[in-house]
């Protein structure tokens, strides 16, 4: 194992150049989620030309791909994530991430093409689109592309080395309200104005956040606000994000963000729609074996975790959904102290030689990770136990 470790290395650490410049490539041109067809198109070339099977267009998704090498079990799939964000490119990095799973595939394939015989493991590289509209990974999920995949994991970029981080539940939620038009100063007794019940529903929603837990987040914008000063507004809405670390207080949470906008529209006379924006972002599932055992191989590189809180500083992501099925790591590379996602500085640090390094750390703890599972199956089974006692 030493030497194929050893092996495994040399070989990742051999791509780097064309691994950081695919990864630049994406940051110069950015695709939006279900819109990444440049960026699919260039991991799955390269990710054939190193001995994978393609299947492409998985899920109902043009952009989304399922890469296998290898046959039978265990399977061990590495996550490509490759979507952007609007305005702000390559802000939550998933230029790094996508290719850090494709980097440690490639580089898998290459090591074990001798040693892994027939039968006894396939690894899979699964190009998963649109993070950022919490779709992807769920479309794939409902296909079937997850099915009998014995762990998941990939890497995200952050200012951090951190191993066991939660994600919360996230639910979308749109609220329109309609009232009746009129003129703002002639005939205002014969409005119903929709833009007030938008404004209670904010302050209700504002009162309900002092008596919450602390691991909810409720948080919304106005998307629409009427047309005109002097019209009082007949149709305004709401989009608002819920969230909690888990799927009770997020189903009760829901309900009572509901209950605040039906109390806004009664208030103001207006009539109300609700629906979602999506479908449920589970909260992630956490798998301490899984943890352990990427710790242990962050140890074996020399690296050392930064000490931070799991619950500090958290988000939703569709990888929770995935970690409601299997054993699911999302462990953090740092690229740079200081800076936060969902930022431009973010983005242009992708770029630098602190993004080429988070990458290829990336690469190198992922395939070492799925090495020890394909050959220990001590640990493999470490992780499937705590995943079944979890659930109880």
């Amino acid at each position: 194992m030493r030497e194929l470790r050893e092996k495994y290395l040399s070989t990742a650490e051999g791509l780097k150049n064309r691994l950081t410049a695919m990864s630049d490539e994406f940051f110069r041109k950015p695709e939006l989620g279900l819109e990444e067809e440049r960026t699919s198109a260039m991991m799955q070339e390269v990710l054939k030309e190193a001995g994978f099977s393609i299947d492409s267009g998985v899920a109902g998704m043009k952009t989304a791909f399922k890469a296998s090498f290898g046959n039978g079990s265990p399977k061990i799939a590495l996550l490509a994530e490759m979507d952007a964000l609007p305005g702000i490119g390559h802000g939550c990095g998933h230029n790094v991430a996508g290719m850090a799973s494709v980097g440690a595939g490639i580089a898998l394939a290459r090591t074990l093409s001798s040693r892994l015989k027939p039968g006894e493991g396939t690894i899979l590289v699964l190009g998963t689109p649109a993070e950022e509209l919490g779709k992807g990974k769920l479309e794939m999920i409902k296909a079937g592309v997850f099915d009998a995949v014995d762990a998941s994991m990939m890497v995200h970029g952050s200012s951090r080395r951190t191993v066991l981080k939660h994600f919360l539940g996230l639910e979308r939620l749109n609220f329109t309200f309609f009232g009746k038009a009129s003129h703002a100063s002639a005939y205002p007794e014969e409005g119903i104005n929709a833009l007030d019940a938008v404004i209670l529903l904010f302050n209700s929603i504002g009162l309900l956040r002092q008596q919450s837990r602390s691991d909810v987040r409720i948080h919304g914008i106005i998307t629409d606000g009427g047309r005109k000063p002097n019209i009082i507004p007949e149709r305004a809405a709401a989009s608002f994000y819920v969230r909690a670390n888990d799927l009770k207080e997020l189903a009760s949470i829901k309900e009572r963000v509901i209950n605040c906008a039906k109390g806004a529209a009664a208030a103001t006379g207006c009539s109300l729609e609700v629906t979602n924006g999506g479908d449920l972002n589970a909260p992630m599932k956490i798998n301490m074996a899984f943890i352990e055992v990427y710790r242990s191989v962050l140890k074996s590189l020399g690296l050392k975790e930064d000490i931070q809180p799991p619950d500090k500083n958290v988000g939703s992501s569709d990888i929770g959904n995935v970690s409601q099925i299997m054993p699911t790591i999302h462990p953090h590379v740092p690229i740079r102290e200081g800076i936060n996602i969902h930022t431009r500085e973010f983005a242009e640090a992708t770029v630098t030689p602190d993004g080429h390094r988070a990458l290829m750390e990336g690469v190198f703890a992922l395939g070492l990770t799925a090495i020890e599972l394909l050959f220990n199956r001590a640990s493999l089974e470490a992780l499937k136990k705590d995943f079944l006692e979890d659930r109880h």
